[in-house]
């Protein structure tokens, strides 16, 4: 019986497909059961260690094993039972390939792309700021968490848009859900988008603010990825190979650049950019990003981005392993039981996975599963390793970032991220403050946090809150230690925050031209007229949605820009619950599709995550609207502050009555927005109930698949081709040569069908 089955839509033509249906091997068997062995080790000995010292090798092997078993095993299950691919049916990206929103894309940087448009803030902050609970606790969740849940969202996401000629996540849910639950799909993503993207920016805006050598790296990444567009489109197409080479020479030596120019004085003066500036160049960025080809700007400069991303965290991960580390943080924290932590208020559930947010399952990425990823899509196997391979590697990423944040002295690290009325500030006020927490470890003095900041080249790192510094100085701890000794601290500190910057940066533009599609369709629901923004790719309906899109977010950027007290750091608490309300939406999305296909069997695999998800973002939103603590509460602190404000004296972080009308109109903007976010929801889980029982009852309902068409292109379908697809590779190569069929993604009159059909 063979094993390797070929698939073929036109006899004229080769395969566009291949199927290897050979069975697992005895050795690829032992490899596999030795993995999960030492997976198994390595959990047992992060858990059951007390009062002894661990090793932070220890957390990447036990991350690894399980990412190669949830890959090998459980993402390929779901691949049999619900998205069954096949590669000779066409995707979006060729049935409606135009050369502006829609193109099949090579996969491995389309793999990238993903990737950097999905990993933004979350997975290095939100960990940093779990850390305060303990290394298990967090650890545990990015982990299994991932594999249950987020890599599930993000792969289901991705194929059920990928079978709708790459709708929307707000498009599904109107066409699954009917009007009403649609609607308030619509309306709770959209506005979540516009807070994520704002506050995305306004890390970005925090990183590069008087950062020369991050501002010219940075800036230089735009002119080398519309080379390596205009190279892989027109100069050489396909040549991925190349193209990579020549990205990566370049990326580095802006890097590089980056230093020498900010020692000079013309770099300092160009480049040496107030936050406000950055902000408005931001905006900018994100319009052109939205609207100009995604060959030509976006998919290049993230395919770019993602070698750093993965550079980096690749070198951090060696680094550990060579290094070894000792975790310096407890395995579970009081703080986890007391809710009293100063990094952020709250007891571990829900907060916890509130606040470690995209590196175990995030919203956002649904986004981008059904926004720019479906439209570039070569086949349809390619879901998996996108879309589950993709959140596995932004998992890891937060894995590295958990690790830095406790490896370091754990009185500095909580020096840097209590606030600054806690720890007055001072060397001497910070290290009182600090062995106050009964710490394990020798006491800290005021020389530990002095030491410490000029190790950096920093004047203090006390009070630096947000993750992202603390995250910095973990990295140099373990760069400096096997490349360049002590004296390079200080240069690995400053190129892991302009890294920091960079990888937040390519969700941005990502984001934006999705949160463009999403209004396009948002619009086109309305008909008439508007209808014509159905066609994302009508350039006078992406020119208005993309214009539409940056002044929303971009305004709520400025105004937390140029008002520190208030704007976006006021919506700065709603992001981790927002970023989760999102992925209930997007489960419930795909659990109504899966149901209504008839395979309510299988519908406990995005059901487990979906119920977990809303038990804890209800309970999360339940607090902040209700509890009686002002330190969580936010109507709490909005009574307290609004008392004190009419009696004329202070209130809570307030030093003076003008900040104290601040805290009182932030505090009304929370609580409002926890409450229309919670509702809206849980609208969309009600409807999604309804539809789903009511097509269990049925036995199947009808879908809005669009119709199958057959493919006329081949692409392998791992990130590695097989010999028998090296094969078939090489026999449309030869076509392609021969000017017999055009290369995948290659230059052409996009046919007038696929702007009308888009």
């Amino acid at each position: 019986m063979a094993t390797i089955e070929y698939l073929r839509t036109d006899p004229d033509l080769p395969p566009v497909g291949v199927v290897d249906r050979s069975p697992m091997t005895p050795a690829k068997k032992a490899v596999l059961a030795g993995i999960a062995i030492l997976g198994a080790v390595a959990w047992s000995i992060l858990a059951l260690a007390r009062g002894e010292n661990v090793n932070a090798v220890w957390i990447v092997i036990a991350a690894v094993c399980t990412y190669v078993i949830a890959y090998r095993l459980y993402a390929r299950f779901i691949e049999w039972k619900i998205t069954k691919p096949r590669d000779d049916l066409a995707t979006p990206a060729e049935i409606l390939e135009n050369g502006k929103d829609f193109m099949p894309m090579d996969r491995r940087v389309l793999y990238g792309h993903h990737f950097a448009a999905i990993a933004g803030a979350g997975p290095l902050v939100g960990p940093v700021l779990a850390a305060q609970m303990g290394y298990l606790p967090g650890t545990i969740w990015i982990v299994v968490g991932v594999c249950l849940a987020g890599a599930v969202q993000d792969y289901l996401v991705l194929w059920a848009s990928t079978k709708r000629r790459g709708r929307s996540l707000g498009q599904m849910a109107r066409d699954e859900l009917g009007v009403v639950g649609g609607v308030a799909a619509i309306a709770a993503i959209i506005v979540i988008m516009m807070i994520l993207l704002a506050v995305l920016a306004l890390v970005v805006v925090n990183a590069l603010g008087e950062s020369p050598w991050g501002v010219f790296s940075i800036a230089m990444t735009i002119p080398i990825a519309l080379f390596m567009g205009i190279y892989l489109r027109f100069l050489r197409p396909g040549k991925v190979g190349e193209v990579s080479v020549i990205g990566i020479a370049l990326l580095l030596l802006a890097i590089v650049a980056g230093g020498w120019v900010s020692e000079t004085d013309w770099g300092t003066d160009w480049f040496t950019l107030s936050r406000t500036t950055i902000a408005w160049l931001l905006i900018g960025y994100g319009f052109l990003a939205s609207v100009l080809p995604v060959w030509l700007l976006l998919a290049p400069r993230d395919y770019l981005s993602t070698f750093m991303k993965i550079g980096t965290i690749g070198l951090l991960a060696i680094g550990i392993l060579v290094t070894m580390p000792v975790l310096k943080a407890p395995a579970i924290s009081e703080f986890a039981t007391s809710g009293t932590g100063p990094a952020f208020a709250g007891s571990l559930f829900p907060f916890l996975f509130i606040t470690i947010a995209c590196g175990a399952l995030s919203g956002f990425h649904a986004l981008i599963s059904s926004g720019t990823t479906p439209k570039l899509l070569e086949k349809e196997s390619h879901a998996k390793m996108i879309g589950y391979g993709g959140m596995l590697m932004e998992s890891f990423v937060a894995v590295m970032a958990i690790i830095t944040a406790t490896i370091i002295d754990q009185h500095l690290y909580f020096g840097m991220n209590a606030p600054l009325g806690l720890t007055g500030g001072t060397p001497e006020k910070a290290a009182q403050y600090t062995n106050s927490l009964g710490l394990s470890g020798p006491p800290a003095t005021a020389e530990t946090f002095a030491g410490a900041a000029a190790d950096v080249g920093e004047n203090s790192i006390i009070s630096r809150t947000g993750g992202a510094p603390t995250l910095a100085v973990g990295i140099s701890e373990v760069f400096h230690r096997f490349l360049g000794g002590e004296s390079m601290k200080s240069f690995w500190y400053h190129f892991a925050i302009m890294f920091e910057a960079l990888f937040i940066l390519t969700t941005i533009d990502a984001g934006t031209r999705v949160a463009r599609f999403m209004v396009s369709d948002a619009l086109g629901n309305f008909g008439g007229p508007l209808r014509k923004f159905k066609d994302p790719s009508w350039r006078v309906g992406a020119w208005v949605c993309s214009v539409v899109v940056v002044a929303a977010w971009g305004s709520i950027l400025l105004m937390g820009v140029n008002d520190p007290l208030g704007g976006i750091n006021a919506l700065y608490p709603l992001f981790g619950i927002a970023n989760q309300l999102l992925a209930a939406v997007a489960l419930t999305v795909v659990l109504t599709i899966i149901v209504k296909k008839g395979l309510v069997k299988w519908a406990w695999i995005p059901g487990i995550p979906l119920v977990w998800d809303l038990l804890v973002t209800m309970t999360a939103s339940w607090q902040k609207i209700f509890s009686a603590d002002p330190k969580v509460g936010y109507w709490k602190q909005h009574s307290l502050c609004q008392q004190a404000q009419e009696a004329g004296t202070l209130c809570l972080t307030a030093k003076t009555p003008q900040e104290v009308d601040v805290v009182v109109r932030n505090t009304f903007i929370q609580g409002t927005l926890s409450i229309v976010f919670a509702v809206l929801v849980l609208v969309v889980a009600v409807v999604g109930t309804i539809v789903c029982l009511r097509a269990w009852r049925a036995g199947e309902s009808p879908t809005t698949e669009s119709p199958e068409e057959p493919s006329k292109i081949f692409a392998p379908s791992g990130f590695i081709a097989t010999p028998a697809e090296r094969e078939v590779q090489k026999e449309w190569d030869a076509l392609i040569a021969a000017g017999k069929v055009r290369a995948p993604g290659a230059a052409h009159q996009a046919p007038d069908k696929a702007e009308s059909r888009a």
